[in-house]
């Protein structure tokens, strides 16, 4: 500023436009240099970027391709997978149905098999031998025994096991010595799952035969505790020892069996049969009826007497027969009997049964003249004299006593002596258990009972061992249990024996017994069981 004084105006815009235009000169110069800079910058950059692109993409490119093979591969593995799988199916498929075409064939061969079997045991007449294996209980476990919590562990153990439908597998094991494994082959085995409807399948056959004219027993065999009551009555109420028919999946083998026979007796003719019952026990080697009545009517033990027959049967002289219409009539008595059975409690069962329970059902069918099964009623309607009707059975229980009055009329004769009467009876069997007197703990009238009870079922093995070796002399008198059962054992029924075990370690003794009882008793050859086909006429007298 200093240099432009003095001087003129028009001389100081000059020199300020020569200045902005040196200015703007230095400023267009700095510009472009900027620009050239920042271009040359650019063009670095994007050299460099596409360098990364092209990089870039190949790099993308060569892990696409192996990403792509991988996808391939495993596309192409699982191709493999699915087609292995569907042959797998295939093959799986065509097992099955071999498997199923193989069950199939030998389920038939198997029935074949048994029913031949069935065959030779009717001809050779061989006791048909079952055996149930029950569940572990609580009272097994129980502190029942002194013994240290080891022991009781190694005595708590399964060592009896249904290997199949025809075998007993049993584990026998002693300190000291190696394992050995024994197997016991009867008719039937029913494991501890199996149910009382599978069980009595196989008893409803026999009911039949019942009715066919065969006489038939079932017998319940084990020691104390093995499930023979349960098998035979089902679950007992705990007030009064009658078996609970509330649940009927529960049920045994009696009240089943009397349902069956009276729905078969159901497909006869009406009048043409009546049904009887009688129970006893063998308590103490002493007969007592238990549908015996006093002078009120109330049911009590009666003691009775076993004797044989002109014929060679055994018979009870007294004993009360009540008829029967229905089943609920039949388990209603059964009930009164079995609140008269004697019962102790031991270590080893609470409701122990002190005595042999005989149930008997007798069915009296009637024939007229040679049409098996016409009722009394309708051979009279056939005959010419319309006077002679009476209702039945009331007219066969008064031939008794008054068969006399109608051998008065030739027409009434004539009827009464074509009349025939077939009587086939069927045995209910539940054995008191056999005991170890130092198991069950046992004194004073308990182990008089218990003595009692050995010796009878001692009694009825050597029957049966008598029978098999054929003797001369069968020792059937030597127990009044074996006395009353002496057609059943001797070979005038068909006799189905019940084994009952428990699996239990501490029962072993007693299981082998009871098996070795049943293997006895499967050779035992009675000779063909007798039908019933010769029946006994009703003649006035």
């Amino acid at each position: 500023y200093q240099g432009l004084a003095g001087r003129s105006t028009l001389e100081v815009l000059q020199l300020y436009s020569a200045h902005g235009q040196q200015q703007k000169l230095q400023g267009s110069s700095v510009v472009t240099q900027l620009c050239g800079t920042i271009k040359k910058k650019l063009k670095q950059d994007l050299k460099s970027l596409r360098t990364f692109a092209l990089e870039l993409s190949k790099d993308f490119h060569r892990q696409s391709k192996t990403y792509l093979y991988q996808v391939l591969t495993a596309v192409r593995g699982i191709q493999l997978q699915n087609e292995a799988m569907q042959m797998f199916q295939i093959k799986s498929l065509d097992l099955e149905q071999s498997l199923q075409e193989v069950t199939e064939r030998y389920e038939k061969e198997k029935q074949k098999r048994r029913a031949l079997h069935n065959s030779l045991v009717e001809l050779r007449g061989n006791i048909r031998v079952h055996c149930r294996i029950r569940p572990l209980l609580p009272f097994d476990t129980d502190a029942g025994h002194s013994k240290s919590e080891d022991r009781q562990r190694n005595f708590s153990e399964k060592v009896a096991y249904a290997a199949d439908d025809e075998t007993v597998l049993v584990k026998c094991s002693r300190p000291g010595h190696a394992s050995i494994n024994k197997t016991f082959q009867f008719e039937r085995v029913y494991n501890t799952l199996e149910s009382q409807d599978i069980v009595f399948v196989d008893v409803a056959p026999l009911l039949t035969s019942l009715l066919d004219g065969y006489n038939v027993c079932i017998m319940a065999y084990g020691q104390t505790g093995s499930g023979k009551t349960y098998t035979m009555l089902g679950p007992q109420l705990e007030e009064n020892f009658a078996y609970s028919i509330e649940d009927e999946s529960e049920l045994g083998i009696i009240p089943r069996a009397t349902q069956e026979v009276f729905r078969l007796l159901s497909e006869k003719p009406p009048g043409s049969y009546w049904v009887e019952v009688s129970v006893v026990e063998v308590y103490n080697n002493e007969i007592f009826d238990l549908l015996a009545k006093d002078s009120y009517g109330k049911v009590f033990s009666v003691k009775r007497d076993v004797v044989t027959t002109r014929e060679g049967k055994s018979d009870v002289p007294l004993l009360t027969h009540e008829t029967v219409e229905n089943a609920s009539e039949f388990l209603n008595l059964v009930n009164k009997g079995l609140q008269l059975r004697v019962r102790h409690p031991t270590l080893v069962h609470a409701h122990s049964s002190r005595s042999h329970l005989v149930v008997t059902l007798t069915i009296t069918t009637v024939n007229s003249g040679d049409n098996f099964g016409t009722s009394w009623e309708e051979e009279l309607l056939g005959q010419k004299n319309k006077d002679v009707s009476c209702t039945f059975p009331q007219k066969m229980r008064e031939s008794r006593s008054s068969s006399s009055s109608r051998a008065s009329s030739p027409t009434q004769l004539e009827a009464t002596e074509k009349l025939k009467q077939v009587k086939t009876r069927l045995q209910l069997v539940d054995l008191a258990g056999s005991e170890c007197v130092g198991m069950s703990g046992v004194t004073g009238t308990a182990l008089r009972e218990t003595s009692y009870i050995n010796r009878s079922l001692s009694a009825l093995a050597d029957v049966l061992g008598a029978i098999a070796e054929q003797r001369p002399h069968v020792p059937y008198r030597n127990s009044k249990l074996t006395h009353l059962l002496q057609d059943s054992l001797g070979g005038d029924a068909k006799l189905l024996v019940m084994l009952c075990i428990s699996p239990d370690q501490k029962y072993l003794t007693e299981s082998m017994q009871t098996l070795g009882f049943g293997t006895r008793a499967r050779q035992v050859q009675r000779g063909q069981v007798k039908k019933k086909n010769f029946p006994v006429l009703s003649k006035a007298k």
